[in-house]
């Protein structure tokens, strides 16, 4: 399973660039990893990994790693804007909302405070949550299960 894990998240990395140049995503990939490899030797043991069961797994994994690592990034952003150092491009921040982050870009910005009061970013967020879910459901309805 956690090969498999390491593969997948990689392979993306590898096959999209700017995943790649995202240093957030390359922490989502570790704490995804690590979820895996914790539960694999801790948990339970995988007899099939091709099975829908580690398929749920990693969504799950996925989905609690990208928005803790959204939280972090949008923390970070707002810790580099108050010391006026180097800032996470706000693309980082877009893509990590797309992949799923979203609900941890939008806790990140009521605790944080940090990103709300700019238009322009507040209306690309919208964009990614909406792009988030018109790409699951074109997923879903070429899997036929819609």
């Amino acid at each position: 399973m956690t090969i498999v894990f390491t593969l997948l998240l990689l392979g993306l990395a590898a096959l999209i660039y700017p995943l790649r140049r995202n240093r957030f995503y390359l922490l989502n990939a570790a704490l995804v990893i690590g979820s895996a490899y914790y539960a694999e030797n801790h948990l339970f043991r995988v007899e099939n990994i091709f099975s829908y069961k580690i398929i749920l797994l990693f969504l799950m994994f996925h989905l609690v790693c990208i928005n803790l690592t959204t939280f972090i990034a949008y923390g970070v952003d707002k810790r580099a804007a108050v010391k006026h150092a180097w800032r996470v491009p706000e693309n980082d921040l877009h893509m990590l909302e797309f992949l799923g982050g979203w609900i941890g870009a939008w806790l990140g910005q009521k605790f944080f405070r940090h990103k709300t009061a700019k238009k322009s970013f507040q209306n690309m967020y919208r964009l990614m949550i909406v792009l988030e879910f018109a790409a699951v459901w074109l997923i879903l309805k070429l899997l036929g299960l819609v």
